[in-house]
C-alpha cells in the first residue's frame, strides 16, 4: 500500500486531518475522527514532512481547501487514492458530479449509479466516503429535502451547504 503521510489543517468547520499516499489523497477527516480508516491503519501513518509526492499532494490539498473556504474554488482537482469496494468507488465517483451549490437525494443518486432500489446501499457507501468535502457527500439529502446523516455532524453539513449557496433541488447531469 505504501506510506501514508498526514497533516492537520484548521478550517471554518474545525480541524481537518488530511492524509495522502504518493498516488493521491487518501483521507479528509473531521476533528471528530469518527469516520474513515480504522485506528490500526491510522497508527501506521507518518507526519507529513513536506517532501515527496505525498507532501506535494497534501500541500495542494491545503491550498485548494483554503480556496474553497474563501469562495475562490467550487471544484477540486486533486489526485485521489480511494480505497473501497467497486460499488463504493462508483458512488464516490458519482458524488463528484453533484455541482457546487446543488443537492441530490439518496434515491436519485441510487438511480444515477444504476441501483434504482439501492438508496440504503448508496447511503452506506456515502457514509464511508473517506475524503469528505473533496468528494462532496454533504450534498446528498433525504428525498423530502431533509438534511440526513453526515459523518462530520449535521452542523457541519448544514454549514457546508450554506457555504455553497444554500440548498437547492438541482440535479447533476449523468455522464454518458
Amino acid at each position: 500500500m505504501g506510506a501514508v503521510r498526514f497533516t492537520k489543517v484548521d478550517s471554518p468547520v474545525g480541524e481537518l486531518l488530511l492524509a495522502a499516499s504518493d498516488k493521491g489523497l487518501v483521507s479528509l477527516l473531521f476533528e471528530i475522527w469518527g469516520h474513515g480508516p480504522a485506528d490500526e491503519e491510522r497508527a501506521n501513518w507518518e507526519q507529513d514532512d513536506g517532501t515527496g509526492p505525498a507532501g506535494e499532494i497534501l500541500a495542494e490539498a491545503r491550498r485548494q481547501l483554503l480556496e474553497y473556504f474563501s469562495h475562490q474554488r467550487t471544484t477540486f482537482d486533486l489526485p485521489l487514492d480511494l480505497r473501497g469496494t467497486p460499488f463504493q468507488l462508483q458512488v464516490w465517483n458519482a458524488l463528484t458530479r453533484i455541482p457546487f451549490g446543488s443537492t441530490l437525494s439518496y434515491g436519485d443518486l441510487a438511480r444515477r449509479v444504476g441501483s434504482a432500489n439501492g438508496s440504503r446501499a448508496v447511503g452506506a457507501a456515502n457514509g464511508k466516503n473517506p475524503v469528505a468535502i473533496v468528494v462532496p457527500c454533504h450534498r446528498v439529502i433525504g428525498s423530502n429535502g431533509d438534511l440526513t446523516g453526515f459523518g462530520g455532524g449535521m452542523a457541519r453539513k448544514e454549514w457546508l451547504l450554506q457555504h455553497e449557496g444554500g440548498i437547492t433541488e438541482e440535479l447533476f447531469t449523468k455522464e454518458t
